[in-house]
């Protein structure tokens, strides 16, 4: 309990199952909306997006500005970028009861996620570009995309992938990701734990070391020592060692971590994955790889359904109805 208090009571939630607690966290991923401010103002935008409509009304205003920037991406080949938007959503893809699994990954929560973007993609308002690419990377270099919907890490990232673009820096800044209603909400985009597996020689030690990573400064700085990571720290008392470790000279000295505290406060809670999650993504992947081609983001939604309730009887667990 002592260690639990530590954390975001999200992360906790995340590596806790029956009672037990299964791994430590290290960093939490609340979202974040990257955006460029001088495409944005030749645009006519003064702020950033609020609301999922502003957000499709801002695209068409970048796009009719200058027909080749869009304000973002989707990514075909990365599921996890839509499970946290069907997160903040307030969708709920798996819980228990008793001892079965409840599958509901075609919620009328992701629903609408999918019809929103589906919408985006088929009005040519977003790039369909795979994750972190070539191409991806090269339309942020030529200001042919003026944002990025990533998580606190995306910080680092982003700086990384247009550091030999120095004309970039400055430009970018950090917003809380839009939602549905105006009201701070978010899902999380990927996390890093630490975790000891049963047969381990070297157990306590093991544990040791991952609650002087993941509770100490001195454990977060030899984290981000590099000085690339933004991450978020799953222990928000610790979040003041990464912030000093992070230069945010690329964001024009922006306070991006003040951005990154009250998305961690608004994450939604009582998110649980799935027991055969490579399963779900999966489906999700193949589908989305058709965007463009006649595929549908639908169609992914319902094959993963299917799919991972299919995946879950076939490894000998019950599936309630």
């Amino acid at each position: 309990m002592y260690l639990k208090a530590k954390y975001l009571p999200q992360a906790v939630q995340l590596t806790t199952l029956a009672d037990s607690t299964w791994a430590l966290p290290l960093d939490a991923a609340p979202q974040a909306f990257f955006y460029r401010k001088d495409l944005f103002e030749k645009a006519g935008i003064t702020t950033p997006p609020k609301t999922w409509d502003e957000y499709r009304a801002d695209a068409q205003k970048l796009k009719a500005a200058d027909p080749k920037t869009r304000i973002g991406t989707f990514f075909p080949d990365d599921p996890s970028p839509f499970e946290a938007f069907s997160w903040q959503a307030g969708a709920h893809w798996f819980a228990t009861s008793g001892d079965a699994w409840k599958v509901d990954i075609d919620s009328p929560e992701t629903n609408r996620v999918g019809d929103y973007w589906q919408k985006l993609v088929s009005d040519d308002l977003v790039r369909l570009h795979p994750s972190f690419s070539q191409q991806w990377t090269a339309s942020l270099q030529k200001g042919e995309t003026a944002g990025y919907l990533g998580a606190a890490w995306g910080g680092g990232v982003l700086k990384s992938s247009l550091a030999t673009t120095p004309e970039a820096s400055g430009k970018w800044a950090v917003a809380p990701v839009p939602t549905w209603d105006g009201s701070p909400a978010s899902g999380m985009l990927g996390g890093s734990t630490f975790a000891v597996s049963k047969n381990s020689r070297k157990a306590e030690a093991a544990v040791e070391f991952a609650t002087w990573a993941t509770t100490t400064p001195e454990g977060i700085k030899a984290r981000i020592a590099s000085g690339t990571s933004s991450m978020y720290p799953a222990a928000p008392a610790l979040v003041p060692v990464a912030k000093a470790a992070f230069n945010t000279d690329f964001y024009g000295g922006q306070d991006i971590y003040s951005v990154f505290t009250d998305a961690a406060k608004s994450i939604e809670p009582d998110w649980q994955w799935g027991p055969v999650m490579g399963v779900t993504n999966n489906e999700l992947k193949d589908a989305f790889g058709k965007l463009g081609q006649g595929g549908t983001i639908e169609a992914g939604v319902d094959a993963a359904q299917k799919g991972t309730v299919a995946g879950i009887e076939n490894r000998g667990l019950k599936v309630a109805p």
